[in-house]
């Protein structure tokens, strides 16, 4: 949003907030797609949203995308975690009598906290590493990449931040930098974006052909209710010496 569209940090901010109106307005009617059709549909409609947001962010934000694509891409992701955030967390806390309820919950945001954690990482590393493998194909094909040291090249490698900073340096370059900073910034970006495809996909093909359907799921939660309202066998009374 800052790097690339030049958004100031309220835009930037302000930007993002369709995710967060739309998870709101889809949670609850999530509820009711779960008790209608089962968690099993209601996660593979959720990810269905998720990976078109991220094909969005792949295949439509540009260095000139206008505000539309970019809110497009933030709606559709909160659309899909609203829709499977309510089945996620009821295949945890159903799934365990009432005594562990507290348990399941913490083990699903435990779940949540080190995905995020971990995901967050991935694509960290992979804007990273795609930026400066952008950097460095842009430098090896300037036509006057002989003038170009090895010291201004590793600072143009290391970050847009770095980047930025060395356009100052060299003001008769500044536009050339900076232009080719963002599209090497996207190109980075581009590489979080596909992995978070393919790991959408791979979701996808794990509820599908794993997580129960719904004539199971009520089967087995039918079960666990049943277990959980069986009276535990009194235990035995200590004996206390005399």
């Amino acid at each position: 949003m800052q790097n690339v569209l030049g958004y100031s940090t309220f835009e930037a901010g302000f930007a993002i907030l369709p995710a967060a109106v739309c998870m709101v307005l889809v949670a609850a009617p999530s509820a009711r797609l779960v008790h209608a059709y089962g968690s099993r549909l209601t996660l593979l409609a959720g990810y269905l949203f998720v990976l078109l947001s991220f094909l969005t962010m792949l295949l439509l934000w540009t260095t000139g995308s206008p505000y539309w694509q970019v809110g497009l891409g933030y709606a559709l992701l909160g659309v899909g975690v609203g829709l499977f955030g309510t089945p996620a967390s009821r295949s945890l806390t159903a799934a365990v009598p009432v005594s562990r309820v507290g348990m399941a919950s913490g083990t699903a945001d435990l779940q949540r906290d080190l995905g995020g954690a971990i995901m967050q990482s991935v694509f960290g590393a992979l804007l990273t590493a795609g930026y400066a493998a952008a950097v460095a194909a842009a430098v090896a094909a300037a036509p006057n990449n002989a003038q170009i040291t090895a010291s201004v090249q590793n600072q143009l490698e290391k970050s847009f931040a770095s980047a930025t900073a060395v356009a100052q340096q060299y003001p008769q370059y500044a536009s050339a930098i900076t232009a080719g900073a963002k599209t090497s910034f996207l190109q980075g970006a581009n590489w979080a974006y596909a992995a978070g495809v393919i790991a959408t996909v791979i979701g996808i093909a794990l509820v599908f052909f794993l997580f129960p359907r719904k004539d199971q799921e009520q089967r087995l939660l039918g079960e666990y209710q049943a277990a959980d309202s069986t009276p535990a066998q009194a235990a035995p009374a200590a004996t206390l010496p005399e």
